[in-house]
């Protein structure tokens, strides 16, 4: 109550000079006590400290353990979570060189071995495709959908939303009905990176890794082309189709991969997830099955700040999806000319086949026998409203032992001004 009563008594001043001099002088003793803290706690550094400085060596190199996946490097006080804040361009020149990661939480598939007869250990599971089919379904009790483009051109119709999940990037879903076009053509379609990389201008660079002609699942490397200010990025796929009657669940997403060593550049995707459901749906011309729909859900972290890449996805989707019409007619006339199929192409067509009806009755079995939802302390932090001084102390004490290395005080000083904004605004 004392500390209010000045300080009410420092903003009844008569003018605004009085008021300015007094506040300087009733915070120089809160600033004292900062300093003093940020001293004693570099005296008495914790080994979580010591460890983030060993981390980094003289020429600002990582260390290979950072490399592990961020859902386990975050269980780690590192600096991690503060270079995924950072703009692509300033993470991307930050650093003269990231060293190949040697510690990753698993490798790619050895589809040599008996575990290809264990679903759970194969890179695209059972559990994908419910997911998939829940997402398709409106059952994976997500945020709602904003419907952000509806448009149209003669030989298809598309429609497009968005949704922000508490953690994680964006999440999109789209609706796209593509005349004169039948479900196996779009399967093959989209599988085929070989023909890809001559209407998809982003891709630059596609290979398969590792496939199993048992299951039909593959693992493929995929380097999109970025705009100048930011690095290629460089994807470890996992994908796997399957089958119910003729609707295909086809699933990608990121994968950990032992033997493509990761590298500066182009700069690796962990967090990646495109999925959709292709299947026959009335035309517009006649109202017959000749038309054909895709369901898309896809988000990923390009280590771009949010609000960008929202932006730049909103001001480039439709652009981007109009291209895909020509290069699917263009493929409907390549395959009509009966020239051979593709690698890749060839493995779209082996599914894994199920009955969805069994999925579905699976899928409320479960739900049924979970329903107990966790119960979540109300004395956890809300982390709204922290105080801009202690960012500002944070950063101070962050800069300070960084005597060299991965980020720049400036740089430290812009996120924490960046975040007292966020902490401002929440």
């Amino acid at each position: 109550m004392a500390l209010i009563s000045a300080f009410l008594e420092i903003l009844q001043r008569p003018n605004i000079g009085d008021v300015m001099s007094e506040l300087m002088v009733f915070m120089t003793p809160i600033w004292v006590a900062v300093l003093v803290g940020i001293l004693v706690g570099w005296a008495w550094k914790p080994k979580w400290a010591k460890l983030n400085v060993d981390f980094l060596d003289s020429k600002g190199e990582t260390n290979k353990s950072l490399m592990v996946f961020p859902q386990f490097a975050s269980s780690i006080p590192s600096l991690s979570s503060l270079k995924q804040q950072l703009p692509t361009w300033i993470s991307d020149f930050a650093l003269d060189k990231e060293e190949n990661s040697t510690v990753p939480s698993d490798s790619c598939l050895d589809y040599s071995s008996s575990k290809l007869e264990n679903e759970k250990s194969s890179v695209v599971n059972e559990d994908d495709l419910k997911h998939l089919h829940n997402l398709v379904e409106e059952k994976d009790n997500g945020p709602a959908w904003i419907q952000m483009m509806d448009k149209s051109t003669s030989g298809m119709s598309y429609q497009a939303w968005r949704r922000d999940p508490e953690t994680g990037p964006p999440q999109y879903r789209s609706r796209t009905i593509y005349e004169d076009a039948t479900p196996e053509m779009l399967r093959d379609f989209f599988w085929d990176d070989e023909f890809r990389l001559k209407w998809d201008d982003m891709l630059i660079h596609a290979e398969t890794l590792e496939e199993c002609l048992t299951t039909g699942t593959m693992v493929v490397q995929w380097v999109r082309k970025f705009p100048f200010f930011c690095s290629d990025r460089e994807y470890i796929i996992g994908r796997r189709i399957w089958e119910s009657g003729r609707t295909y669940y086809c699933i990608t997403k990121g994968v950990p991969c032992l033997s493509v060593p990761r590298r500066s550049k182009p700069r690796r995707v962990d967090l990646y997830y495109s999925s959709w459901c292709i299947r026959a749906a009335e035309s517009r011309k006649d109202g017959r099955l000749t038309a054909c729909e895709v369901i898309l859900f896809h988000h990923e972290d390009m280590g771009i700040p949010r609000e960008i890449a929202k932006l730049g996805i909103r001001q480039g989707m439709w652009g981007a999806v109009k291209k895909i019409d020509p290069g699917l007619r263009a493929y409907q006339k390549h395959r009509a000319t009966g020239a051979p199929l593709s690698r890749s192409a060839f493995m779209a067509q082996i599914n894994t086949k199920f009955n969805v009806d069994s999925l579905e009755k699976a899928l409320e079995s479960t739900s049924s026998t979970s329903e107990i939802e966790p119960v979540v302390s109300a004395d956890k932090p809300s982390g709204r409203g922290f105080p801009k001084m202690l960012v500002f102390g944070g950063a101070i004490a962050l800069a300070c032992t960084l005597d060299q290395g991965l980020l720049t005080k400036a740089v430290i000083f812009g996120v924490a001004r960046r975040f007292a904004k966020m902490g401002k605004s929440l």
